[in-house]
């Protein structure tokens, strides 16, 4: 009998391929009961999830996200594809980043989304497992790194520290602001969805002002 779901491993990822044919509720039924059955043998960490082999919606990813959820203790930062070679070079950058942090003694993590008004605020340098929806915020004394897409607000430097950044997979902020600068888009900006191209950026004060760079390890190394 033909397999509907298949997932494969990849360096840091999990590549779901889907039967293009079989209705979406079978389908996510399936995604279920696969899940369940490897929820021992991928445990409890993060990563990224590449979908083949059939076109699915936005809102189609978003319930298949859930249902991964539902079924395993997997962290699935965001949604990419596989065959691009960047995606490479910015999980090894989020990898050595969440790392560092780590090594940290004063760093923290928050997993979840930040939706419905929320606002996150720490002393601490923070990693957020997660996406930080419109209408919230994140707020940090130290460094903000956002594994998911920044579409609310982040403020990074809060007590007048020099070299605070702010990273995300998905940089299309409302607001940034670090240390005493602040950053605001002339364009208002689209209502906040699961991409499968992710555009991972940082977010630092240069020449009195904030500029956005392509998020690299070497990059980080600077900080």
């Amino acid at each position: 009998m033909k397999e509907t779901v298949i997932i494969k491993s990849f360096p840091n990822g999990i590549a779901l391929r889907l039967d293009p044919d079989l209705p979406f509720g079978e389908l996510l039924e399936e995604v279920r009961y696969k899940f369940s059955q490897a929820r021992n043998f991928f445990g409890n960490v993060s990563m990224v999830l590449s979908i083949e082999g059939r076109d699915v919606s936005g809102s189609e990813e978003i319930r298949i996200l859930e249902a991964i959820q539902e079924s395993s203790d997997l962290r699935i930062i965001c949604i990419v594809s596989r065959d691009e070679a960047a995606n490479k070079s910015y999980i090894r950058a989020l990898a050595h980043t969440e790392k560092k942090l780590a090594d940290e003694s004063e760093g923290q993590f928050f997993r979840g989304d930040l939706k419905n008004g929320d606002v996150l605020e720490t002393d601490n340098s923070i990693v957020v497992l997660g996406n930080i929806y419109p209408g919230c915020a994140v707020i940090s004394a130290k460094n903000v790194i956002i594994l998911g897409g920044l579409y609310g607000e982040a403020y990074a430097g809060g007590n007048g520290r020099e070299g605070a950044f702010i990273a995300a997979l998905e940089m299309t902020p409302e607001r940034i602001k670090i240390g005493d600068f602040k950053y605001k888009p002339g364009t208002k900006q689209p209502k906040w969805k699961i991409r499968t191209k992710a555009q991972p950026k940082i977010a630092y004060v240069k020449n009195d002002r904030i500029v956005f760079e392509a998020l690299t390890k070497d990059l980080l190394d600077t900080f």
